[in-house]
């Protein structure tokens, strides 16, 4: 900032200059003291210079809160703004109204597929936005050496974007068998961050006290993966900033408010980290999670303050997540507190949303480098490709899912075999999975058999498929998966449902296999046809399909998962067979 424009927020600070801008009559939240103020909020130069409770200061334009209660503008602590199936400024657009006015991406799920070209991509896109979008450099492309994503970054290929402003730190680091192995790759990355002090984000799934030990002498700060309250304190006990998630497919938070305390809760933030397009424009994110631990008994105020001021501190973003002096002008007005109904929306002390609507329009990405467009190669395939051998018994090695959740369980049961190869069984709910590489035309492919989706008829597939993004089909019969695969490389990536043959629902997802092209509101419209086509091959369908099923392929949370390079054991790191040769015992 230059001397004159500090000049002028003093000036302004001390009523020798007109302000630009009043809220009046608002009720504040202090998220310092946790406690209501009656004030009236200044603005000038998109920064908050007084918070009058004399009305004693002018502007040049002035709105009345008449009494309604004001807060912080929200910030998501850790999302994947790809899992919303929108672009950046798509994604500011539908978000902005619901109060989220910041957020912390990590984007390795376009890296994954576009490596630096993707990082490019994101951050030239995040300037159409106008929410403040951050960004932590993916520290796992690919997240383990037992898949094949589109690209291998390096640390000398994060080096670059660190002269960003936009970018806080290194993301999410999943491979810990790499950290704590020592491994050179990943300590360059994290030395790269560290020479430089900023932030290291961890992925703790299911890890023990001592492994958690070796997180934070590799300076990692932050944990999202905590399913337990227990898991939860371990982490703040250790000195870690703990990110309460609720997303599609993870739903945790309301299983870990117990860990939060008045003497805690500082350490404690909200992400989404995944969720669906259809369910942002529902719910929004943050603003959601507000009035879910409100509704579970958190203090209103808490909640708001590790929705606001616990994430901008953890991020250093020291101008951000409080209405006070000195602050950037980012806040909301609340039609309800309880249910957190959104009223106002200000971003940089200008109104941006009002009443469920934006009172603007981003800008839709211009320019996109080819390949990002054109990512997905599957090839030519037949039903031979799909089978499923058994030469000695017909016990096999299942992957059960969670719905709702992205843990597996591991599970050893009985299937049916004709002529020494697997049969799908609807009534015993065993269907074929499988996960195709689509990225460099490589052959390589995963198959699995899975217990749980419960579908009927048909196959469903995917190119959302974490974090490699490869394929990603489940099914009743290989004739209804091969075609859903087919549609994904007509389409260049996306969502499928097939049925008899026939495409029923489908969404085209053509940046880099994960967003879409259409205007939010459009694409949701086409999610709403996906979801009708899914009921009709699975009628009594009451979780999230599709994030259920991307979860699949991400090797690095338990406990059995499948990669285009065959069926993995997460607990033991190490691929497996699908027939089972042990005493059978179930697991």
């Amino acid at each position: 900032m230059d001397i004159r424009a500090v000049e002028r927020l003093i000036n302004t600070s001390q009523k020798r200059t007109e302000a630009d801008f009043i809220l009046k009559n608002a009720i504040v939240a202090d998220v310092f003291s946790l406690c209501w103020r009656k004030a009236n909020i200044v603005v000038a130069d998109g920064k908050i210079i007084a918070l009058d409770e004399k009305d004693e200061f002018t502007a040049k334009s002035v709105e009345d809160a008449n009494g309604k209660y004001v807060i912080p503008g929200l910030i998501d602590a850790h999302i994947h703004i790809e899992s919303s199936m929108l672009p950046p400024s798509q994604f500011s657009q539908l978000l902005l109204p619901h109060g989220i006015t910041s957020v912390i991406t990590d984007p390795h799920e376009i890296v994954n597929v576009s490596g630096s070209t993707g990082i490019e991509f994101m951050l030239n896109e995040a300037n159409n936005a106008k929410m403040d979008i951050y960004f932590m450099l993916p520290s796992s492309v690919p997240s383990t050496s037992f898949e094949h994503a589109g690209a291998v970054m390096k640390a000398k290929d994060l080096s670059p974007f660190l002269q960003n402003e936009k970018v806080l730190g290194l993301a999410e680091v999943m491979d810990y068998p790499a950290v704590l192995n020592a491994d050179l790759d990943m300590l360059e990355k994290l030395s790269l961050i560290q020479n430089v002090n900023k932030i290291i984000d961890g992925h703790g799934a299911g890890l023990s006290r001592d492994q958690i030990r070796g997180y934070r002498a590799a300076g990692i700060q932050t944990d999202h993966e905590c399913v337990t309250a227990e898991e939860a304190r371990e982490r703040i006990k250790q000195g870690m900033y703990v990110f309460i998630r609720q997303g599609s497919a993870a739903k945790n938070l309301v299983d870990l408010l117990p860990a939060v305390t008045p003497a805690n809760a500082r350490r404690f933030a909200f992400c989404t980290d995944d969720k669906h397009l259809d369910e942002l424009m529902k719910e929004g994110s943050i603003n959601f999670s507000i009035s879910l631990a409100i509704k579970h008994g958190m203090n209103p105020l808490q909640a708001i303050q590790l929705a606001t001021l616990n994430a901008a501190e953890c991020y250093r973003l020291y101008d951000k997540g409080a209405i006070a002096e000195g602050y950037i002008a980012d806040f909301i007005t609340i039609e309800d507190l309880q249910s957190m109904k959104i009223s106002s929306v200000w971003k940089d002390g200008v109104k941006v949303a009002e009443n469920g609507k934006a009172l603007h329009e981003e800008k839709a990405p211009n320019s996109i480098n080819k390949s990002i467009l054109h990512s997905v190669h599957i090839p030519s395939l037949t039903p031979k490709d799909f089978e499923i051998p058994f030469r000695n018994s017909n016990y096999a090695n299942v992957i059960k899912i969670m719905p709702n959740q992205i843990t597996t369980k591991h599970i050893k049961q009985q299937v049916d075999v004709l002529n020494g190869l697997f049969v799908p069984s609807v009534e015993k709910d065993l269907l074929k999975l499988a996960v195709i590489e689509r990225h460099h035309s490589l052959g390589t492919k995963g198959l699995a058999i899975v217990h749980g989706f419960g579908l009927r008829k048909g196959a469903v597939a995917t190119t959302v498929a974490h974090d490699s993004h490869n394929a990603i089909v489940v099914g009743t019969n290989d004739e209804d998966m091969i075609t859903a695969l087919e549609a994904l490389q007509t389409m260049q990536g996306g969502l499928v449902v097939v049925d008899e043959g026939k495409v029923i629902g489908s969404l085209a997802l053509p940046l880099a296999g994960l967003m879409t092209t259409l205007p939010a509101e459009e694409a949701v419209q086409k999610i709403q046809e996906v979801h009708e086509a899914l009921h009709q091959i699975h009628p009594d369908l009451h979780y999230h399909f599709f994030l259920t099923l991307s979860f699949l392929s991400l090797p690095v949370i338990p406990e059995l998962k499948l990669t285009d390079t065959g069926l993995f054991d997460v607990r033991n790191f190490k691929h497996i067979e699908i027939e089972d040769l042990s005493d059978n015992s179930v697991i």
